[in-house]
């Protein structure tokens, strides 16, 4: 079985992550009177308002987004490299950027969350600006919440949590990108519009980086998965060596497979923000292909390297297949809307069938452990 089972282990672990809410109360506390005294000394001669040019909200996003990054860090290093020790049996390189993605999408949240926040009250209450002091105050509480949460958020990474963490950076970051575009029609063609210069440069940016941070957290999140998925295969070893049956060679749990679509399709929603529509189109568009690929291989061969999912799932894969098949249909050829419908199908289908995947991967592991727990006893 795996050390995370171990008694002692798990003390250790929960001894740490007892730890670490004393650590992120500091943090906030630290970060509160960080954002209080730099809003005294930006503030000093002059109102601000709550959201635009020199403003509470954008003094807010760059301390939001620099707390959440030391938070990041902290919650990285001192509790989940200790909790999930596996992430140091990556390569140096793949650490960094398993690091970096967190500290990223942590920072990027916290900093989209501050603007929007101090933009809807802005807009709230017309007109208003508030004096030195209030605006100290409410840049220290941002900052104090933003360095809170995200060392806890850091340090108790999982992956349905880094799932809803994704899902809620790239909706965010498309939906500012969105409000940002120039052209106010942009949907009339595609999203990918959003990510050449003509929708504006700061619909642009925010468009692309927000791509290029998602492939990278996503790579992230496969080690997770993956992780699950290796122990799934270990079990379902064990669980045929304990009654007497050979090793399956090709129905069983293979997390290569797993790895190779889920990082594929990483790498090409970087490419995608890496190389707009309008810079390269036939490459734009190859690599949506290949990214196609790795979903339709993740779907239709989830019955012959997932055994031990419950059939229902296998269903629901299918079914997003099919979905994919029709929403495909109804762009082409029966024009029934167009590519940006099309494209919002197929990226709602995806995440939520990831997402259905890795809450049923965590459901069916937990089975397949007290299976194996079962067998073992009975067999002592």
């Amino acid at each position: 079985m795996d050390n995370e089972l171990e008694p002692g282990r798990r003390r250790e672990s929960a001894e740490i992550q007892f730890r670490s809410e004393s650590w992120a109360l500091w943090l906030g506390f630290g970060c509160t009177a960080l954002g209080v005294a730099v809003g005294l000394v930006g503030f000093a001669n002059h109102r601000p308002d709550l959201a635009g040019f020199h403003s509470v909200g954008v003094y807010s996003a760059i301390l939001a987004a620099l707390t959440a990054s030391g938070g990041s860090v902290l919650g990285y290093l001192r509790v989940l490299t200790k909790t999930q020790t596996w992430l140091l049996d990556f390569p140096l390189y793949r650490q960094i950027i398993n690091a970096g993605a967190l500290v990223i999408i942590h920072a990027a949240i916290s900093a989209m969350a501050a603007l929007v926040t101090f933009r809807i009250f802005q807009d709230a209450f017309l007109g208003l600006t508030v004096d030195r002091y209030a605006g100290s105050l409410m840049l220290g509480i941002t900052a104090g919440i933003a360095g809170y949460v995200a060392l806890l958020s850091s340090a108790r990474v999982t992956a349905q949590s880094l799932s809803t963490l994704l899902a809620a950076f790239m909706t965010t970051g498309v939906f500012i990108s969105m409000l940002a575009a120039e052209n106010p029609f942009w949907w009339r063609s595609m999203f990918s519009a959003l990510g050449t210069r003509s929708s504006g440069l700061m619909s642009f940016w925010t468009f692309n980086v927000t791509l290029v941070v998602s492939g990278l957290v996503l790579s992230t999140l496969t080690a997770f998965i993956v992780r699950d998925v290796i122990r799934m295969a270990r079990i379902h070893d064990r669980l045929a060596t304990a009654h007497g049956r050979p090793l399956p060679r090709f129905i069983r749990p293979r997390p290569a497979v797993v790895r190779t679509c889920l990082l594929g399709l990483g790498a090409c929603v970087i490419g995608i923000g890496l190389i707009p529509f309008n810079v390269s189109a036939p490459v734009h568009s190859a690599i949506v292909r290949i990214a196609a690929g790795f979903i339709v291989v993740l779907l239709l061969g989830a019955a012959l390297w997932l055994p031990g999912f419950p059939w229902v799932f296998h269903l629901l894969s299918f079914a997003c297949f099919l979905g994919l098949v029709g929403a495909a249909l109804l762009w082409q050829p029966l024009a029934y809307y167009n590519l940006t419908a099309f494209e919002l199908a197929v990226v709602g289908i995806v995440f939520g069938w990831l997402s259905v995947f890795i809450r049923t991967t965590d459901a069916a592991l937990a089975v397949k452990r007290k299976e194996l727990a079962d067998v073992l006893a009975v067999n002592s």
